[in-house]
């Protein structure tokens, strides 16, 4: 049997495994059953009312959408009237507390540093718990989330929806079929820039706290500092303390289909650069481009692979074997092979090709061998509390792929200093001050 086809099998035997796992106990019928009636809808709670939670709510509409919770309560006033029946809350902590009984599933689409402390409090109370990405804002939240999940039995989703795309499965079945060899190298991007770098002045400034927003709780476990508007909505991901920038905000998504195909895992080193970028001065904000290299080490099923990473101002190199006239990827991957390469858009988007298009045309796709998913990745979740069964990218899954985002943070904070992991240890060989980020102190009052 083809190495291959051995790893796509037992990719898909993973899920399986992991279904039998759960015992999912619906709300009425109790200890009458082990599975929810298909037509019976979940009680469902959203905290954190950007784009991505209202995205991820309308996704689930044909849920009961029973409770609402943002600390600013000047947010999307307009939005909450579509869930007319939905409680409001302001504190997620008295959420849980008073409609414990009534929701069946988190969903957590609040800025990073606050995703653990609210995912575990979800988690604890036995809450199925859909999560944006990436997981957590370091790597010892990352692990604790993992472990009590797992404990407690519960499904979980991390909010990669490009993971549940036909374009992430044609991609794993071409790379198992030997489409393009074995895979040596990978060129990742997103042109996105996350970064405070333009603001790092206004910061000194001490306006009001506005009307409606509770800071205290905005800053949940992040270190105490003053109120600014320019650490608000989506312009948190460019602050260390809140945000883990581009690479944070797309790894989960541009990495994805070679995290799945290849079976990555955790690299063995990681390191960064970044120009006009000094951690000492203007560490509270990320740059404004990077380029951070892993190295993966061989396993039984494929040598070693180099990855690289370039964001914001930093472009992928472009492929040489890419016809004049055809533009690289500006988010996604390029996948470089012994045989040839592929080229895909990240989030599904883009498509998957092999270039030149002349090797795609003549290239015989494998016979689907992976199930296709007729519903939403936040719909997959929702399917799998019924079914009993795990998500596509539960936290197993979502978690591991997040610490390659979270390793990339750490190397920016020392640029230029190549960092030995050891995945297994939880910590870096050659460096005590890389060992500080992986599970810095919470502010005073907050814990897991």
């Amino acid at each position: 049997m083809h190495r291959s086809c051995q790893l796509s099998r037992r990719n898909l035997l993973r899920s399986a495994s992991a279904a039998a796992a759960f015992s999912i106990v619906p709300r009425h019928v109790l200890a009458q059953s082990g599975q929810r009636s298909p037509n019976e809808k979940l009680n469902v709670a959203l905290i954190g009312l950007g784009w991505a939670g209202r995205t991820d709510v309308d996704s689930l509409a044909g849920e009961n959408i029973v409770a609402l919770c943002d600390c600013d309560t000047t947010r999307e006033l307009d939005w909450r009237k579509k869930y007319p029946g939905a409680q409001q809350f302001v504190d997620y902590r008295r959420m849980l507390d008073q409609m414990d009984k009534s929701i069946d599933a988190v969903v957590v689409a609040t800025p990073d540093h606050t995703h653990a402390v609210l995912a575990m409090a979800a988690i604890k109370r036995g809450k199925h718990v859909y999560c944006e990405k990436p997981l957590a804002h370091n790597i010892a939240e990352v692990r604790a989330l993992m472990k009590v999940a797992r404990e407690r039995k519960v499904v979980t989703q991390l909010g990669n929806q490009g993971h549940s795309s036909e374009s992430i499965r044609r991609f794993c079945e071409w790379i198992w079929d030997g489409a393009i060899g074995q895979v040596h190298t990978i060129h990742a991007c997103c042109q996105v820039q996350n970064s405070g770098l333009a603001r790092l002045g206004e910061i000194r400034q001490r306006p009001p706290v506005p009307p409606g927003l509770d800071w205290n709780l905005w800053l949940g476990p992040a270190m105490d500092r003053p109120y600014h508007p320019a650490y608000l909505h989506e312009s948190w991901r460019g602050w260390v303390p809140f945000g883990n920038g581009t690479i944070g905000d797309w790894t989960c998504h541009v990495l994805d289909p070679v995290f799945w195909a290849l079976e990555l895992g955790a690299p063995r080193s990681v390191v960064a650069q970044a120009k006009d970028y000094d951690p000492k001065t203007q560490g509270d904000a990320f740059p404004l481009g990077d380029v951070i290299t892993y190295e993966f080490p061989a396993t039984e099923k494929r040598g070693e692979i180099k990855l690289v990473w370039y964001s914001g101002t930093e472009r992928m190199p472009r492929p040489e074997m890419l016809e004049p006239g055809r533009n690289p990827v500006t988010i996604g991957a390029v996948v470089y092979g012994d045989k040839g390469a592929i080229m895909y858009g990240s989030h599904g988007a883009g498509g998957v090709r092999i270039i030149p298009e002349e090797k795609m045309k003549a290239y015989r796709q494998p016979e689907p061998r992976i199930p296709r998913l007729r519903v939403s990745h936040q719909q997959d979740f929702a399917a799998a509390i019924r079914e009993g069964r795990a998500a596509g990218s539960d936290f197993e899954y979502g978690g591991r792929l997040t610490e390659i985002a979270l390793l990339g943070v750490i190397a920016l904070k020392m640029p230029g200093t190549k960092l030995e992991w050891d995945s297994g240890a939880m910590k870096f060989t050659n460096s005590a001050e890389a060992n500080q980020h992986i599970d810095p102190p919470y502010r005073a009052g907050w814990t897991l």
